[in-house]
């Protein structure tokens, strides 16, 4: 889809807070109320806009440990790569999960309250998968950006 200077508009002003009005909007972009409507229900079918979410601080949710966690496969067949991929993505402690190049196959971000529940997260769910050969977790010191705006 392409999109004109207006939808990449909107999309910024929705990246910042996603419960603007459609009459904010339009007093922003100097549109009426019905066209802000139409392009944004445009943008969620041609599925530019995948969904709306709450940004949830880990602090304050007791969730404010990030780990970094490399994975590397004992095989790179296609059953070790779809058996590991099916049962990463049931693990609740994992937000994010990359298919990456290098060294180690995957890249996982993990969420958890402190260093005993990464532990327990490690020993109890991580490493029973089929399928990893080795790991290496980094964890961190300061999140310096954090963010899910993309530049458009």
């Amino acid at each position: 889809m392409v999109l004109d200077s207006i939808d990449r508009a909107i999309l910024i002003h929705l990246q910042e807070d996603a419960k603007q009005t459609n009459k904010q909007l339009s007093h922003k972009l100097n549109l009426s109320v019905t066209a802000v409507y139409e392009r944004i229900k445009k943008l969620e079918r041609s599925g530019v806009i995948r969904k709306y979410v709450a940004m949830v601080d880990r602090v304050k949710v007791e969730l404010g440990f990030t780990v970094f966690c490399h994975i590397k496969l004992v095989q790179h067949v296609h059953k070790s790569v779809t058996d590991f991929e099916r049962e990463v993505v049931k693990l609740n402690e994992v937000l994010e999960c990359f298919h990456v190049s290098g060294e180690y196959d995957y890249l996982l971000k993990v969420v958890v309250k402190d260093m005993d529940h990464f532990r327990n997260f490690m020993v109890e769910k991580l490493t029973t998968l089929q399928h990893i050969g080795s790991t290496q977790s980094s964890f961190t010191i300061n999140e310096v950006k954090n963010t899910t705006a993309l530049s458009l």
